[in-house]
């Protein structure tokens, strides 16, 4: 079962000015708003893979980034602590 977030970035890929809700976690729960054409369930299903990679690919990035500015901060001589207390975390 597709993620929301895929689902939405499937039908993204397809048609970018497409306005849809999502009801529940499935193609099934589509409703397609504002005069948006229906995209087949086929053709989201056919994206579903590439939009689950490029949302997983932003995710991996958001880490590298994080990982990279705290690796930044201890070479610039800060402890542990004190990059904890600015990344909150």
């Amino acid at each position: 079962m597709a993620t929301i977030e895929a689902i939405f970035r499937a039908v993204k890929i397809i048609n970018s000015d497409a306005k849809l809700s999502i009801s529940g976690n499935d193609l099934d729960s589509i409703t397609w708003e504002d005069g948006t054409s229906a995209i087949s369930k086929s053709d989201i299903e056919a994206k579903l893979t590439q939009a689950q990679n490029e949302l997983d690919a932003e995710a991996q990035a958001a880490i590298d980034k994080k990982a990279s500015g705290k690796q930044k901060l201890k070479d610039l001589g800060l402890d542990d602590d004190e990059i904890q207390a600015l990344m909150g975390a």
